[in-house]
C-alpha cells in the first residue's frame, strides 16, 4: 500500500500534564506491536523545527508510565504559526521518514497537527490538558490528577483558615475554563465559587455572604477562584478591608500539573495512546481522539476546534445550592 504508515512520530506539545508519558508508552508499544516503527520528537513543534528527533523502543518507555510531565519535554513555538514554519515540519518529518504523527496537548497543538495534515502527513491528536477545556471529549489528560491535587492542597488551607477564623481565597488553574475551580468548589466545600464562565464580578455579594456566615457562626470562608478571573491577592486585600475579617490569598500555580499521574489518569491515556496508534495505523488523519458517553471516539479536528464547551448549568446550580 502507497499509504502504508511504517514510522510513527510522537511529539508533546503546549502544557505538561500528568498522564502524558502513560500516552507516549502506549503509543510506542502499540505501533511496535504492529511492526511500525517509532520516533519522539523532542520539546513539541520547536524541536521538530530543531530536528531533535530520536527512535524509541520498548525499553524508551519502560518505567515512565508512574511519572508525572513528559519524557519528550514541552515548549511553545510561535515559528510554527506560520506557514513557512509548517512547511519546514512537514518536509522534516517526511526527511526522517515520519508519515503518521500522535499529537498530544490541546487546541493550539490541534491547529498544528491539522496544519501538518493538509500538508501531506498524517496526523492524530490526543487530548492532553489539565484544563478539561476540550469541547469533543469529557475527559483529557491530567484533569483528574490536577483536581485530585488542588482538592488535597485546599484541603490543608481550610484546616488552617479554620485555626486562625480566616477567609482564604484559593486560585486554581484552568486557563479561562473553570473545571478544575467547579469540581474542588464541590468536593472542598466551599462558601464561594467563581468561575470565568458564570462570574458576574458582583464583589459585594461575597463580602456580604462572608458577613452573613460569621454571624451565623461559621468561623472561615473558603473562596475557590478560577485563574481565568485571577487577581486573588488584591481581591483578598478588598475583602479583609470591607469586612474586618483576616483574608488570605493563596495561588496553587504549577503544583497542579506535576506528580505522579492517578490510576484514571494512566489507564484513559493509556487507552488514548493505543487507539490513536490504531486510527493512524487504518490511514486515518486529522483526526482527534475523545470520550464521550463511555466510548473512546475520534472527531475530525476542523469539527473538534468549531464546538463549544460550557459549565453545564445544572452542575452550576447543584454548586450553588450545596455551598449556602
Amino acid at each position: 500500500m502507497a499509504d502504508e504508515i511504517r514510522t510513527i512520530g510522537v511529539l508533546t506539545s503546549g502544557g505538561d500534564a500528568p498522564g502524558m508519558n502513560a500516552a507516549i508508552r502506549a503509543v510506542v508499544r502499540q505501533a511496535l506491536a504492529k511492526g511500525v516503527r517509532v520516533k519522539g520528537i523532542k520539546k513539541g513543534y520547536q524541536g521538530l523545527l530543531n530536528e531533535e528527533i530520536v527512535d524509541l523502543e520498548r525499553s524508551s518507555v519502560s518505567d515512565i508510565i508512574q511519572r508525572g510531565g513528559t519524557i519528550l519535554g514541552t515548549a511553545r513555538c510561535m515559528e510554527f504559526k506560520t506557514d513557512e514554519g509548517q512547511q519546514k515540519g512537514a518536509t522534516i518529518c517526511m526527511k526522517h521518514g515520519i508519515d503518521g504523527l500522535v499529537v498530544i496537548g490541546g487546541d493550539g497543538s490541534y491547529r498544528g497537527a491539522q496544519a501538518l495534515s493538509r500538508k501531506g502527513i498524517n496526523t492524530i491528536g490526543i487530548p492532553g490538558t489539565i484544563d478539561l477545556d476540550i469541547s469533543c471529549t469529557d475527559y483529557t489528560i491530567g484533569f483528574d490528577t490536577a483536581v485530585n491535587t488542588a482538592m488535597q492542597a485546599i484541603d490543608k488551607v481550610r484546616d488552617t483558615s479554620s485555626s486562625h477564623e480566616r477567609c482564604s481565597i484559593i486560585e486554581v488553574m484552568g486557563r479561562n475554563a473553570g473545571y478544575i475551580a467547579l469540581w474542588c468548589g464541590v468536593a472542598n466545600g466551599a462558601e464561594d465559587i467563581l468561575l470565568p464562565e458564570k462570574y458576574d464580578y458582583n464583589e459585594q455579594r461575597i463580602i456580604n455572604n462572608i458577613i452573613s456566615n460569621r454571624k451565623k457562626g461559621k468561623t472561615h470562608h473558603i473562596i475557590i477562584n478560577a485563574e481565568g478571573i485571577g487577581h486573588s491577592t488584591s481581591m483578598a486585600r478588598r475583602i479583609e478591608a470591607a469586612t474586618g475579617i483576616e483574608t488570605r490569598a493563596t495561588i496553587l500555580g504549577y503544583m497542579q500539573r506535576g506528580g505522579s499521574p492517578t490510576c484514571k489518569d494512566r489507564f484513559y491515556a493509556s487507552i488514548m495512546g493505543a487507539y490513536a496508534t490504531d486510527i493512524l495505523c487504518q490511514g486515518k488523519t486529522n483526526r482527534v481522539v475523545g470520550y464521550q458517553h463511555g466510548e473512546f471516539q475520534d472527531f475530525d479536528i476542523e469539527e473538534a476546534l468549531a464546538m463549544k464547551k460550557n459549565i453545564p448549568d445544572y452542575q452550576y446550580e447543584v454548586s450553588r445550592a450545596l455551598s449556602m
